[in-house]
């Protein structure tokens, strides 16, 4: 508990042992109300200070003033036990909702702790200086020692380690990393030293940012919310009305038509009962609650969500769109297989790697990789690089020719070709064909998964775009079961086709695109909810995007979409539950049914109920 909390329990403490005594003392008239007015003002005297602060600020519709405008005129009617007993009550109410608020903020403060206070750099003399992580500079090398964060993104460049990432994606393994390792900040170093060559300013690191979406995602309204809102703006002052009029006009008919005794005493307490019942607490906290306690617990399984607004749009998604390079697939080329070879495939590997060994290409840093060290054994003496086709290059083994058919096709090799998906290279030694090599953008490993899962959540309908060759793309489409696949698409291509399937889907269906690049930004914007990958993504992907998935993994859309269908069936649950209690005892107090202890009920029972509802958003582990 906090320190306003101990002492708000204090008072509720005091209160009602104050209370006890008074209601055991035999006096009645000005002795008793003064007995009882101790434990009232005890417990009440914030609650009567802001009510009078709304009215001479001009805003008194909350319910700071209908508390007070009842709670006191019960104590004026004679109702001592009754009024003070709404003012304990409520204030008892309103500290299990602050602790069960800070509960959920400490939860996710908790997660989100990432950030880090020092970075190490060495000095001239080679000893650890702590220095503010926002005033290094990109490029200075930075040494992270076991236990500590890592305070800003970067490469490795000596060491090497095992690192905790569960505060950025949610997982629980450990990720190994060594030399030339890009490393996300937030981590935390498990063994090894690391040091660090920083490639981000702090405040463009990963740690930053992820602090800055969580922190601006209140900003962000939902319907559900807004609508509470603006619920709340009429409401207050309407039941207020409504209790004026159950005060006055029934009293004032029977004198005058019915000629009978007024009665005012019985209904101004009616309508005071009124007032405590038409409370908009339970409403008021429990609705953002949910939706920052749904928030809260996406970022624990690693999806940080920019809004309740997307929270609520993520619910509704019946069409995912995907992109194919780096979000379905690795998005690093790997050796596929090898066809049609005249020479043993570890010497073809070989021969690629020497003839690719001065390219940066990513085609060529996977063949280098596939050779091995062996790739360099030989002696590089001229590349000729040929745009379109590949590289001639010699070497004091001969004439190696590396590249496409075209290449081929040029120099006049003949060769056999083997029909299969991914990208051909083929190499020559002196005009002699040696081989075929398949690269390919290898599928990730819970892509196929996340497709099945979707669909049971609720998905309709799965696509596919990518700039890829159509078979490529349809290949892929066919392996993953994605029900459409449009390919050899630039970026603009993705963008009408998102276009066309936002105008066939319903009204008040939703369309998410899932993407990592550059390219994919203007289609991430155009989307209903747009999805991007943070750990590979570039900076303008998890820009425009409204959800950002920490570990690239596909599968957490679906536990995404889980989490916001969760977080809206309880932030419903509430809606109606308070709005039907409230309506059923606003009008059992209109007739007389419902005395100051039920409307206690109506008021800080349902709130309490709704808040510990609100608050099992937090719980996503075992969606």
């Amino acid at each position: 508990m906090t320190k306003k909390q101990k002492k708000v329990l204090a008072r509720i403490i005091i209160a009602t042992l104050l209370m006890a005594t008074a209601s055991l003392v035999p006096v009645d008239g000005m002795a008793k109300l003064v007995l009882f007015l101790i434990p009232y003002m005890i417990i009440g005297y914030d609650i009567l200070s802001d009510a009078v602060h709304g009215i001479i600020n001009r805003q008194p519709f909350d319910e700071n003033f209908l508390m007070a405008v009842a709670t006191v005129g019960a104590m004026l009617l004679g109702e001592y036990i009754e009024g003070s007993a709404v003012m304990l009550f409520y204030q008892t109410g309103e500290l299990f909702q602050s602790y069960a608020v800070g509960k959920s903020r400490k939860s996710i403060g908790e997660l989100m702790d990432i950030r880090p206070d020092y970075a190490n750099i060495k000095d001239e003399i080679g000893s650890l200086v702590q220095t503010e992580p926002d005033c290094i500079e990109i490029g200075t090398v930075i040494v992270v020692l076991p236990g500590e964060k890592i305070p800003i993104d970067g490469k490795i460049i000596k060491g090497a380690s095992s690192l905790d990432t569960a505060a950025l994606t949610g997982e629980s393994f450990p990720r190994d990393v060594c030399v030339g390792d890009e490393v996300k900040s937030g981590c935390i170093n498990l063994v090894g030293v690391l040091e660090i060559e920083t490639t981000h300013e702090f405040g463009e690191s990963t740690v930053s940012k992820i602090l800055e979406l969580v922190e601006n995602a209140s900003e962000k309204k939902s319907k559900s919310e807004n609508f509470i809102s603006r619920f709340a703006r009429y409401y207050t002052p309407a039941v207020c009305l409504a209790a004026a009029v159950l005060a006055v006009v029934p009293p004032l008919f029977r004198m005058i038509l019915m000629n009978a005794d007024a009665d005012f005493g019985t209904w101004v307490y009616r309508a005071l009962t009124f007032l405590v019942i038409s409370c908009p607490c339970a409403l008021v906290i429990s609705i953002p609650l949910g939706f920052f306690a749904g928030i809260g617990g996406a970022s624990r399984a690693g999806v940080l969500i920019k809004g309740s607004n997307y929270l609520e749009a993520l619910s509704q998604v019946k069409c995912v769109v995907f992109d194919k390079t780096g979000t379905m697939t690795k998005g690093s080329f790997e050796v596929a297989g090898i066809y049609n070879n005249t020479v043993s495939e570890k010497e073809l590997l070989r021969l690629a790697a020497l003839a690719e060994s001065c390219s940066t290409h990513p085609i060529s840093r996977c063949l280098q990789e596939a050779a091995g060290e062996e790739g360099f054994a030989s002696e590089l003496l001229d590349v000729k690089e040929i745009g379109g086709h590949g590289v001639v290059a010699q070497s004091s083994e001969g004439t190696v020719a590396c590249g496409n058919l075209k290449l081929m096709k040029m120099l006049g090799i003949e060769l056999s070709v083997h029909d299969c998906t991914g990208t051909s290279v083929f190499v020559a030694l002196d005009n002699k064909f040696c081989g075929q090599i398949v690269v390919s953008d290898c599928l990730k490993a819970d892509a196929k998964a996340a497709v099945f899962a979707l669909k049971r959540v609720g998905v309709r309908k799965t696509v596919m775009l990518t700039g890829d060759a159509k078979a490529v793309g349809e290949a892929a489409a066919r392996e993953l079961c994605i029900d459409e696949v449009y390919a050899e698409l630039l970026p603009e291509d993705k963008v009408n086709i998102c276009e066309k399937l936002l105008s066939e889907k319903k009204s008040r269906e939703k369309l998410a695109f899932v993407g990592d690049g550059i390219n994919d930004a203007p289609v991430l914007t155009r989307s209903d909810v747009g999805i991007a990958m943070g750990a590979l993504g570039s900076d303008a992907a998890i820009e425009a995007a409204d959800i950002v998935l920490m570990d690239d993994n596909p599968l957490k859309i679906a536990k995404a979409i889980r989490i916001s269908k969760k977080c809206m069936g309880i932030v419903y649950q509430n809606i109606c539950f308070a709005i039907g209690i409230k309506l059923l005892c606003l009008i059992l107090g209109a007739v007389g049914v419902a005395n100051m202890w039920f409307a206690i009920f109506a008021d800080v029972g349902v709130m309490v109920l709704a808040v510990l509802n609100a608050v099992r958003t937090l719980n996503v582990k075992n969606l």
